[in-house]
């Protein structure tokens, strides 16, 4: 800006985006001032460098605002984390389910913890079926993204939300999907057969 810059020659564009040409730097700096403005290189890998004249001040409150914006509407995503036990109830594995499900909706992602405690640490297998059982419940509306593995007492897996995953409701499909096909409607009746005549077979003649 101003005095740093050291390009010998800059192409200057004036603050209403009207360009004045390429000239040495310090011509650039001198209308600049005259305007009660500052030289602010905007473009220095081009050849020549681009420089404007602007109010330096308001660039960056400008700037300052529009990053503040963007971080704003940037969607941060959250790892929700929900433990379980090997022998967790059908019942409380539902409900966490159906927690899970619904952080995945709102694009969380999910830590998935089982904890082993005492003796449940020799049947490991048993976390391992409720790990595999769960991915696949949420599958729908969920991928893994990093693999059940044992981290110390716990098995933890991290189910991330699918981009494609739409609106509907991920419990909504996972109901219907096992709540089992629809009825399907009764078929027509067939028709009836048509009555046997009264002789049967003609005879032949022998």
């Amino acid at each position: 800006m101003n005095e740093r810059i050291r390009a010998k020659e800059i192409r200057v564009i004036d603050g209403e985006g009207k360009q004045l040409g390429i000239m040495p730097p310090f011509e650039a700096l001198k209308i600049a001032r005259g305007q009660g403005l500052d030289l602010v290189e905007v473009a220095p890998t081009a050849n020549p460098p681009v420089c404007r004249i602007i109010n330096y001040g308001k660039y960056l409150y400008q700037l300052n605002k529009r990053q503040h914006e963007a971080k704003k509407h940037q969607k941060s995503i959250e790892l929700k984390e929900v433990k379980f036990r090997p022998r967790t109830s059908e019942h409380d594995f539902e409900v966490k389910r159906n927690h899970i499900l619904k952080f995945l909706q709102e694009g969380s992602k999910v830590k998935a913890t089982i904890m082993f405690r005492g003796r449940e640490m020799a049947h490991k297998e048993l976390g391992m079926r409720m790990m595999q059982r769960l991915i696949e419940d949420v599958s729908e509306v969920g991928q893994v993204e990093s693999r059940p593995k044992l981290e110390g007492p716990n098995l933890t897996a991290v189910i991330a939300a699918k981009k494609t995953a739409g609106k509907g409701g991920p419990a909504a499909s996972r109901a219907t999907a096992t709540a089992g096909a629809p009825s399907q409607p009764a078929s027509a009746k067939p028709e009836a057969s048509p009555p046997k005549s009264a002789t049967s077979q003609e005879s032949t003649g022998g």
